[in-house]
């Protein structure tokens, strides 16, 4: 049997590098996918702080991938060994009414990758090879034009943060994008990325609220205002800059209470607020009432990142933007453990983490 190295999960902070069988296919609509480069998303941390229970020990973590083709079944389509590809965080067949809609993050047969629940769903990408069901409409050909590390980006935290940022802005009533004011809350990778959604959509005034001066210093070289979560007052600092209204779009990247209501307070009324934090609380940190109140508009969701791959390839290959930027570590799988920790504990300047499987 031919084994490869994965990063696989044990308990809640504990994960292990082994030495594991290697995917096969198990349909033939299946590929197997080499992997060059894998990423750690902030979501990975929600199973590793426990924070989302219910994940089998010995799942293979993870869901940003980029490599080759290695293995296709006898049904998929339009695709070869040895082509380059990429993929969104949950497969999809392309065929259901979601898929046919764009909405291909609530495909009726797609999985997440890096996530089986009593013996149920799909290892993830932390790995040298990974099975890709629904391989015909989960995975995109790559054009040579786009590196490894823009493609890692566009299938999760590019496409989120746009989506992000593409939720807000098309919501937003009697404005342009270019005369609102706008407010990333986190300046995680997502959140870098959120900056350069506003930014593409024609905001020219964006400010990013974080606590880690690093990630404030990053988010100003992509073209954000930044602000000091503790020092800096950005409630006042955003009244100010708006005579006293608040911010017309706030886009929360969090996952935090603190951060969703900290976005309600910089929002004025009639503002819209857009979160893809991934939320483990019961409750909001608003009411109902209030929310009527500042007459919000609130939207919030999975990104269909499938279908925003497609859209965004342009805005990679024009290359306005340094999105490779964001990276702040390339190592192999052997320092996953570390990585995480460090990821987890924002130490060491890490912002975001690609893993290199073959090094």
């Amino acid at each position: 049997m031919a084994m490869m190295q994965a990063v696989v999960f044990k308990a809640p902070y504990k994960l292990a590098v082994e030495t594991v069988p290697c995917p096969t296919l198990l349909e033939e609509t299946d590929a197997i996918v080499k992997i060059s480069s894998c990423g750690l998303c902030g979501s990975d941390l929600h199973p590793y702080r426990g924070a989302e229970d219910g994940l089998d020990v010995g799942t293979i973590m993870g869901h940003e991938f980029v490599g080759e083709i290695f293995e296709l079944g006898a049904n998929v389509q339009g695709l070869q060994i040895g082509d380059r590809v990429g993929s969104g965080f949950t497969t999809c067949c392309g065929e259901c009414w979601y898929c046919q809609r764009g909405i291909t993050c609530r495909c009726e047969k797609g999985q997440l990758y890096g996530w089986i629940s009593n013996g149920h769903g799909l290892h993830g990408a932390q790995a040298q090879f990974i099975r890709v069901p629904l391989a015909t409409s989960s995975l995109l050909k790559l054009p040579t034009s786009v590196s490894d590390d823009e493609a890692l980006l566009l299938g999760d935290i590019f496409s989120t943060g746009y989506f992000c940022a593409k939720n807000g802005f098309s919501a937003l009533q009697n404005q342009t994008s270019e005369e609102a004011v706008a407010v990333v809350v986190g300046c995680g990778p997502v959140g870098i990325m959120a900056v350069v959604g506003v930014i593409d959509l024609g905001c020219k005034t964006v400010y990013a609220v974080d606590s880690i001066p690093e990630r404030l210093e990053l988010a100003r070289k992509f073209g954000a205002i930044p602000v000091h979560l503790t020092e800096g007052e950005p409630v006042e600092v955003i009244k100010r800059a708006t005579n006293g209204r608040g911010a017309d779009v706030v886009l929360e990247v969090v996952g935090h209470p603190s951060a969703l209501s900290l976005s309600y307070s910089l929002l004025r009324p009639s503002g819209v607020l857009s979160s893809v934090g991934v939320h483990t609380a019961a409750t909001f940190p608003f009411s109902p009432s209030q929310g009527y109140d500042k007459n919000l508009t609130y939207r919030s969701g999975r990104c269909p990142s499938r279908a925003m791959m497609e859209r965004l390839l342009p805005v990679v290959e024009q290359r306005r933007y340094d999105l490779a930027g964001v990276i702040s570590h390339r190592v192999g799988l052997t320092e996953a453990v570390e990585m995480y920790a460090n990821f987890e504990g924002k130490v060491g300047g890490c912002t975001k983490v690609v893993f290199k499987p073959w090094e």
